[in-house]
């Protein structure tokens, strides 16, 4: 293939190339799940879910480990400050990171495993990095050696001797080590290991589960850009200083921020998943969290937010028109031009204005009346949607905002509109754009067109 992906490891754009010819394993570091999802949880999701949708589209077998962190110190302060269990707190919220993924058209990953559910392989690594002297056990905590491993640093920039774990000292022979298992606590979760029961630290789990799925070198490690230090350098280091060659490609998207502040439950900024879906339809939000290029970093606004979907409806009011007149046919082949872009480096943007370029050619055409032309660009925009995860008329969006009261609400516009109609063949134009303004503000849009007029839902006004 010819996909070319920016490489955080190498800090360079590099052509794609498969561990395996034909597949492509990835690891996501998912949620951890003290908390509801906000919107930046799920761009990072989308970044991924645009890439595996890309690498499948490419003819390529993707298999997708997304992991859940439902062990942790939040976790626990959650459940303390609620006075309810520690699992009862991950699971309710693990549902609705999944609920979350689930309404923004992301594929389920191939496998979703919980950290609680590989203490096995985290006491294997343990101790093949004690075994090999990267690691340590002191005063019930298990610790790596950070200094016993030269190429530390490599993957963030960061300098050993500058750099802070953001972790408790303990029983650490250097400040600088990090810990890979937690000592048991009172009133606090603990499994059974050969240096004492406890819990695992963050990092390890997701060593541990990463290679137990897709082996000891695979091929995309993914997440946000804020991942990178401390726990993507720390999983890189512990996995190879254990003798495993881990992950090929590094592939981070960057931070959503609200007024210039990275979104963060901590910070008491965050826009939950569940408040915007209560304005705005689904498919509207993924379009607007995946038409930035991956790797910028958004500032969210309720207006950019507002624009994406009109931009959206733009495009899929360009197909209802263009169903109406050449039928609801499938999707055809890609432009050239999108395939360009998107073979380097996801440039969704780029792919984007040849979807809008396509849509503007299609609208001339229609008005044109030219049915070959309609047809050819109805094709191309749905393909294009579709390999993005947007095509409205797909059975994940088709019937979005329909409701059990769809045909009533069909009917009570009909009979509006037809007294608009009545109004204007009696010139009494006063009254049919009374009619219509109201139909406006109630946030059902009229359109007139050579077949008679055709409505469709839009915001109130």
């Amino acid at each position: 293939m010819s996909l070319r992906l920016y490489d955080t490891g190498t800090r360079s754009v590099r052509d794609f190339v498969p561990l395996v010819p034909g597949e492509v394993s990835v690891y996501y570091c998912g949620a951890t799940v003290q908390g509801a999802p906000h919107i930046g949880h799920l761009r990072s999701g989308l970044a991924v879910d645009v890439l595996r949708r890309w690498l499948e589209h490419s003819g390529l077998a993707v298999t997708l480990c997304r992991n859940v962190t439902d062990i942790d110190d939040k976790i626990l302060a959650v459940a303390a400050a609620e006075g309810v269990p520690w699992w009862q707190v991950a699971y309710r919220n693990e549902r609705a990171f999944d609920a979350a993924y689930d309404a923004l058209g992301v594929l389920p990953p191939t496998v979703e495993p919980r950290a609680t559910g590989h203490v096995p392989e985290m006491i294997t690594l343990m101790r093949r990095l004690i075994d090999s002297g990267h690691a340590y056990p002191a005063g019930g905590d298990v610790y790596f050696s950070v200094r016993s491993w030269p190429s530390y640093g490599e993957l963030s920039g960061q300098h050993v001797e500058a750099m802070q774990q953001g972790e408790p000292t303990g029983a650490k022979r250097d400040p600088v080590d990090f810990a890979l298992w937690k000592g048991a606590k009172p009133g606090e979760p603990s499994w059974e290991t050969p240096w004492g029961a406890g819990r695992p630290g963050w990092h390890l789990e997701c060593s541990a589960m990463s290679t137990r799925y897709l082996g000891s070198t695979f091929d995309v490690h993914g997440g946000g850009l804020d991942l990178v230090f401390p726990h993507h350098e720390n999983e890189q280091a512990q996995s190879q200083a254990a003798g495993d060659g881990f992950a090929r490609y590094w592939y981070h998207n960057g931070l959503l921020t609200l007024g210039g502040e990275k979104m963060s439950k901590s910070l008491g900024n965050s826009l939950l998943v569940l408040e915007l879906l209560r304005r705005w339809r689904a498919v509207e939000l993924r379009y607007y969290l995946t038409s930035a290029h991956y790797r910028s970093t958004m500032d969210y606004s309720d207006e950019a937010l507002a624009e994406a979907a009109a931009a959206y409806r733009r495009v899929e009011g360009f197909l209802t028109r263009a169903a109406e007149l050449v039928g609801d046919t499938q999707p055809g082949g890609l432009p050239e031009a999108f395939v360009e872009a998107m073979d380097d480096d996801l440039a969704v943007p780029q792919a984007l204005a040849v979807v809008h370029g396509a849509v503007r050619e299609g609208n001339a055409a229609l008005a044109a009346g030219d049915k070959a032309v309609v047809a050819e660009r109805y094709g191309e925009v749905r393909a294009m949607l579709g390999v993005l995860g947007l095509d409205p008329l797909s059975p994940l969006w088709r019937d979005e905002r329909r409701t059990d009261l769809a045909g009533v609400v069909d009917s009570l516009v009909a009979v509006a509109l037809d007294q608009r109609e009545e109004a204007r063949q009696r010139r009494d134009y006063a009254a049919a754009d009374t009619i219509r303004a109201r139909l406006t503000a109630a946030g059902v849009a009229v359109e007139d067109t050579p077949n008679g007029p055709r409505w469709t839902l839009s915001e109130p006004h």
